[in-house]
């Protein structure tokens, strides 16, 4: 009976799956089949979201938000078709200046043929740029009309050659051949000066539009979300647009002291593609080195261009943008890929430059937004795993490497204990939570317990300090390390023995998981100095327990990551004491708060949190031990 409802919330989930999936889907569509509306649309939410702050800015010092609007409107827009005039008159110079160019560029490609003494690709493309200048130079004659006479042989009649002749067309004709090609771009600017404007001017009922279909039950919080995506995205484009800026100017004053043609253009170029994280500089550098190797009589003016793009974009991406505004937009860089290729195939080049803008408009909506929680999560930077989720999903995977390089990089800022504590306690309980459910079979038990093991031993080696506070030295830092490595080691063994007291023995309650706690608690109470080892999970089985051996043993711990019975823990107890009566039995439950047993009632001390806990522990059972000449023996609990 219980399969039955099992089953049919199966199918629901998988019902809402393929809806969720056809409503992507049809989204998708929408996109493409309306991009013509579409596209318009998000460039002003865009524009807007860069000119919002000016127009707050006015607002404030009391000029009515009309006038704002228009003033920061007109400006902007007059900014943009100033930059897009310079681009068009910079382009009609220079398409009339490229057949001088093209010589020069065929004579460099017949230079490097002749130096790789290689015909192929090389030979084909001085062919082609030879080709290219005869057209350009003389026209296509392969298209001038054969009237056939040349073939009439004698005493034949010659044919009348006829040519057809259009009327001369009309100046409306004409004024529609000019207008007809700048129709559309021309409608599109007018659509997106219209859809700024009036954004701008009705930013507060949209915003409480917005409100009321997120959901009036919880103002507060849609408000504050409203206000933290939309002040984070207008810092972040509007400082974007900016620092673009700055290096497409660099970009345009470097090629017009090199003298490559057109620096202008291209510091446009440059300006507008690095919109595309990754790879729009290098887009943008593509026409000014070919350009360059064309001009240049040499290969000098080649070889500055591409040092100007590498240095200045090193300076940029790597100096100066991350003092701006971080090390990235709150994007991963496979979400930067993916996302210029899904904009660029639904809208073309203008969602090449729009690629990362409305992505980071996706993840910020993901991030307060909860059904929108996956976008965040798909795209995003931020890690998709908490710190012990990610411990324990590579306990999963028997990856040891990867776990100890997530604890190297805790313990620069964290001391071990804390580490052991806040990762590696949470990863085993999250593999306990799992263990109960019964989604973890033996195989996979005895893969996290070998792979903790693993991790114990380079932990050991790499972060080895005694009580004595010597620590361990780095051999990259001083040529004579390894001897003092060496000195160091002697000293903490010769510690251990002076010492003079018996090792501590850290028992496994009953499974894998029990032998991890077990084998981090040894190795914690080692890295304080204190002798202590610890034991296989079946150690207390019936087979294995005859062969304890605990002859030199002052303490024994008895380690549960689990929730064992009472009954249990005292049985444990009572068989650790006939094997050696005059040892302290310590139990230490590390399961997660409010899932331990009530055991005050069975043993005296009761301490309950942490490995941490478990240390304090420990150690005041020891000066107890120490400081009274005859002491009865008692069982503690940690936890």
């Amino acid at each position: 009976m219980q399969e039955k409802p099992n089953q049919v919330r199966l199918i629901q989930q998988r019902g809402a799956a393929l809806v969720n999936m056809a409503v992507a889907a049809l989204i998708v569509a929408a996109l493409y089949v309306g991009r013509e509306i579409f596209v318009p649309i998000a460039l002003a939410v865009l524009l807007s979201f860069v000119l919002a702050p000016f127009v707050i800015r006015l607002h404030s010092w009391r000029i009515p938000r009309t006038a704002s609007v228009l003033v920061v409107v007109f400006f902007g827009f007059a900014i943009i078709f100033s930059l897009g005039g310079l681009m068009v008159s910079q382009a009609t110079r220079l398409a009339a200046k490229l057949p001088q160019y093209q010589q020069t560029l065929s004579d460099k490609v017949e230079s490097i043929r002749g130096l790789v003494g290689g015909t192929g690709t090389l030979e084909q493309a001085s062919t082609v740029l030879k080709e290219l200048g005869t057209q350009l130079q003389h026209g296509n004659t392969a298209d001038q009309p054969d009237n056939g006479l040349a073939k009439q042989g004698p005493g034949k009649a010659i044919p009348i050659p006829v040519e057809v002749k259009q009327p001369d067309p009309g100046a409306l004709t004409t004024l529609a051949k000019i207008i007809e090609p700048l129709l559309s771009p021309l409608t599109t600017t007018g659509v997106v000066v219209i859809f700024v404007a009036f954004i701008l001017l009705q930013r507060e009922d949209l915003r409480n539009r917005l409100v009321r279909l997120a959901g009036s039950g919880d103002i507060q919080r849609t408000t504050a979300a409203l206000d933290d995506a939309g002040k984070r995205l207008s810092r972040l484009f509007l400082t974007q647009m900016i620092f673009n800026a700055v290096f497409g100017l660099a970009i345009g004053i470097g090629l017009e002291l090199i003298g490559v043609p057109s620096a202008p253009l291209w510091g446009l170029l440059a300006m507008i593609l690095r919109f595309v994280p990754y790879i729009g500089a290098l887009i943008s550098a593509i026409f000014p080195l070919i350009l360059a190797a064309a001009v240049g009589s040499g290969w000098e003016m080649l070889v500055l261009t591409a040092l100007l793009f590498v240095a200045l974009e090193f300076l940029a991406g790597q100096v100066i943008e991350p003092l701006i505004y971080g090390h990235s937009s709150g994007l991963s860089p496979v979400a930067v890929i993916l996302s210029a290729s899904f904009w660029t195939w639904l809208w073309g080049p203008i969602g090449l430059v729009m690629a990362t803008p409305l992505t980071v408009c996706l993840v910020v909506a993901g991030r307060h937004v909860e059904r929108l929680k996956f976008l965040e999560i798909m795209l995003g930077d931020r890690p998709p795993l908490k710190p012990p989720q990610l411990f324990y999903q590579r306990l999963l995977a028997a990856d040891p490497l990867e776990a100890a390089e997530q604890a190297h990089d805790f313990l620069r800022d964290a001391s071990l204990e804390d580490y052991c504590d806040t990762i590696l306690l949470e990863g085993l309980r999250l593999a306990e939570a799992d263990r109960q459910l019964g989604h973890l079979d033996e195989e996979r038990l005895n893969r996290i317990a070998s792979t903790v093991r693993e991790l114990v031993a380079d932990l050991e080696l790499n972060h080895e300090t005694g009580a004595t506070g010597v620590p361990s030295i780095d051999l990259s830092a001083n040529p004579g390390a390894a001897i003092a490595i060496e000195q160091t080691r002697a000293q903490l063994e010769l510690t251990k023995e002076s010492s003079g007291a018996p090792p501590i023995l850290c028992v496994p309650g009953s499974d894998k998981l029990d032998e991890a706690a077990a084998l981090v608690l040894a190795y914690l109470l080692r890295h304080r100095g204190i002798a202590a080892t610890a034991e296989e999970a079946d150690a207390l089985s019936m087979s294995k327990f005859v062969s304890l051996d605990m002859t030199d043993t002052s303490l024994a711990c008895v380690c549960y990551v689990g929730q064992p019975s009472t009954g249990k823990i005292q049985a444990t107890v009572r068989r650790l004491n006939k094997k050696k009566f005059d040892a302290r039995i310590l139990v230490a439950l590390f399961g997660a708060e409010g899932t331990t047993p009530p055991v005050d009632a069975v043993v005296d001390l009761v301490s309950r949190g942490s490995f941490s806990a478990a240390l304090s522990a420990i150690t005041q059972a020891g000066d107890k031990q120490c400081g009274a000449a005859t002491v009865d023996n008692k069982a503690a609990v940690f936890n």
